[in-house]
């Protein structure tokens, strides 16, 4: 299995939202970033990823399992780009937000640092359980 950070903007598709589709889930549309794409590329189902509210909030605040591995994006009329599926499994118990990230030196070379601008990144391991201790959550 493999760890994955994925950012939304709350006013377009927030955890609530995310949360109200179930377990059919929702297609993550609208990625035209070529490395973000090819993020997704490598999904797997069974796959988990922290859902994160960008702009305003920066902060991780659910889990999410990929439940569809990539597939065409119908909002992408090129045909260029593609999705997957991804469905709630839980809201963290502690939103943990960029400016905790960024004063635990541990996460120091995150992607979601590193690669601010990304919308799918990938999450090591390492990265994964400590971001879970901070967001006091199990699984």
């Amino acid at each position: 299995m493999a760890y994955w950070l994925l950012k939304s903007e709350p006013s377009s598709w927030s955890w609530q939202d995310q949360v109200a589709k179930g377990a059919q889930g929702e297609g993550w549309d609208g990625v035209r970033n070529y490395q973000a794409s090819n993020n997704m590329k490598a999904m797997a189902i069974g796959d988990l990823a922290f859902f994160y509210h960008s702009v305003n909030e920066k902060q991780i605040v659910g889990i999410v399992e990929v439940c569809e591995t990539y597939h065409p994006d119908p909002t992408d009329a090129s045909g260029r780009f593609g999705m997957v599926t991804v469905k709630a499994v839980k809201a963290v118990t502690q939103p943990v937000t960029l400016a905790m990230i960024k004063a635990e030196p541990e996460l120091a070379d995150i992607a979601l640092i590193r690669q601010s601008r990304l919308s799918v990144v990938a999450v090591s391991d390492r990265h994964w359980d400590i971001i879970m201790k901070m967001a006091q959550t199990t699984l």
